[in-house]
């Protein structure tokens, strides 16, 4: 099999065109490295891991085939080091990646239990709020505005494959349904963790990194929800979630 080798190939400038659009004009993805496709193709025959369709397997030069190439049934490309290192956007280039085209956000009504991330800019940190919301038994996560997208190829290794268990949609405002509606803040008149009730239909949300929810009018309907802490002004926002979304599970377990 040939190996590309050229950055003015039209087959690889035509692979980074599909990769370029980013958020919602998102059409297609790259998972890099073995172990992330292979946490796909676990999780290929859920909802959120349907989502995702192999579109072309990509191979690092002078490297073995990797068992699920024959099995997913794609065209093969063979890059060189410097084009896979391109790629994969790091100083060590995989030695597999699979490109892979994304479907339609799910629709229709909301399931029991929820996260939102409001504002979430690091793809590391939004994936690291994927895999606590999967961790603990969170069936969906809405994405507001400012959020980092959830299949760029660093959002995804974050999440280690948590993106593929659970679907994914944005939402332009926050709409409560007449569930318990909460957003991670211990501004006043927040509700103490301990005291909320994280009974569902829940909906918890994170905000932004550095401001939380400055700057954002909470409509009626959504409670501010505190972790009580000690020697520090506030949490990281990916260990809020974390902490949030335990608790909802320790309470929700027999």
């Amino acid at each position: 099999m040939p190996t590309l080798t050229s950055k003015a190939n039209p087959r690889f400038r035509d692979l980074l065109a599909r990769l370029r659009p980013g958020g919602a004009r998102r059409e297609a993805t790259l998972l890099l490295g073995g172990k992330l496709i292979e946490a796909w193709a676990e999780a290929r025959q859920t909802t959120a891991g349907k989502r995702l369709r192999p579109a072309l397997w990509l191979r690092l030069e002078q490297t073995a085939p990797h068992s699920l190439e024959e099995v997913l049934g794609t065209e093969t490309l063979v890059l060189g080091e410097a084009l896979m290192r391109e790629l994969a956007d790091a100083g060590s280039p995989p030695d597999h990646a699979l490109l892979a085209d994304l479907g339609p956000e799910p629709a229709g009504a909301l399931p029991g239990r929820v996260l939102g991330a409001w504002g979430i800019q690091d793809p590391g940190n939004l994936g690291a709020v994927l895999r606590s919301a999967a961790a603990f038994g969170f069936q969906e996560v809405l994405l507001g505005p400012g959020c980092a997208d959830p299949f760029h190829p660093k959002a995804l290794r974050g999440s280690m494959g948590a993106a593929f268990l659970l679907p994914l949609r944005r939402v332009a405002r926050l709409e409560p349904d007449g569930g318990h509606w909460y957003a991670l803040d211990g501004g006043p008149g927040a509700v103490p963790l301990a005291e909320a009730d994280l009974s569902e239909p829940l909906r918890l949300w994170v905000g932004n990194e550095g401001h939380g929810w400055q700057g954002v009018t909470l409509p009626e309907g959504v409670q501010r929800l505190a972790i009580p802490i000690e020697g520090v002004e506030s949490l990281n926002a990916a260990v809020a979630t974390g902490i949030a979304c335990y608790e909802v599970a320790r309470r929700s377990r027999p």
